[in-house]
């Protein structure tokens, strides 16, 4: 996001998990994470990050203790993290969201394409010419614009990855494609012209291939 909106964008959000959800721990609308494993994941891409002094602000608008035994992960902040961090490189699937400033268009760019080509890349904003750039000069398996996670469902786009996202892509046409296998299939006719390209070769090979030359 433009420098400077970090600490504005973080409240905003803090108030809207607030909104959506007043509490979190007995919440049904707020999921938990599916597997030990993968909770514990979350918790060591942030504790990772907090130990190398990227700030962390977890969301927790009740003051809720969730205990020993539960996989609800507070939805958490990350801003100042280092590129080299689990959670600034790796694929999150978690309520995690590391907060990146940039001071210019150009650096926003070009932080993207210095890392792997991503799944999904999502822009928020209203101007034009730098809307454009951002499709223009980025790679993504799917771009939405002033929303998260929209292009996957729509039927008549496909979604898919490019690079180390994925490859292929699937919805509609394109998944009918993706998932079948088109068996190429060839039959000669009793009249070939096979034979004329078989040793040994005379005066009728040295005409045809002088008149192939020519054409190509």
């Amino acid at each position: 996001m433009p420098k400077g909106q970090a600490g504005t964008v973080a409240a905003k959000l803090a108030e809207a998990v607030a909104r959506l959800y007043p509490t979190l721990r007995d919440n049904p609308d707020y999921t938990a994470i599916i597997s030990d494993r993968h909770f514990q994941r979350l918790r060591a891409m942030i504790a990772e990050a907090r130990d190398a002094g990227a700030d962390v602000v977890e969301i927790n608008p009740a003051g809720e203790d969730f205990g020993a035994t539960s996989r609800k992960l507070l939805p958490t902040l990350v801003s100042n993290a280092g590129p080299d961090l689990r959670l600034m490189r790796e694929e999150i699937f978690g309520p995690v969201l590391p907060i990146v400033e940039y001071a210019a268009i150009d650096e926003a760019i070009s932080h993207v394409n210095q890392a792997d080509r991503p799944l999904a890349l999502y822009w928020f904003g209203k101007d034009s010419t730098n809307r454009q750039r951002i499709l223009r000069e980025t790679a993504a398996g799917g771009v939405t614009i002033n929303d998260c996670m929209l292009h996957l469902v729509q039927e008549n786009q496909p979604f898919g990855g490019v690079g180390a996202s994925g490859m292929g892509a699937y919805h509609g046409e394109w998944g009918f494609r993706t998932f079948s296998k088109e068996k190429p299939v060839f039959l000669q006719s009793r009249l070939s012209a096979g034979a004329l390209l078989r040793p040994p070769y005379g005066k009728t090979f040295e005409r045809l291939f002088g008149l192939l030359r020519h054409i190509t």
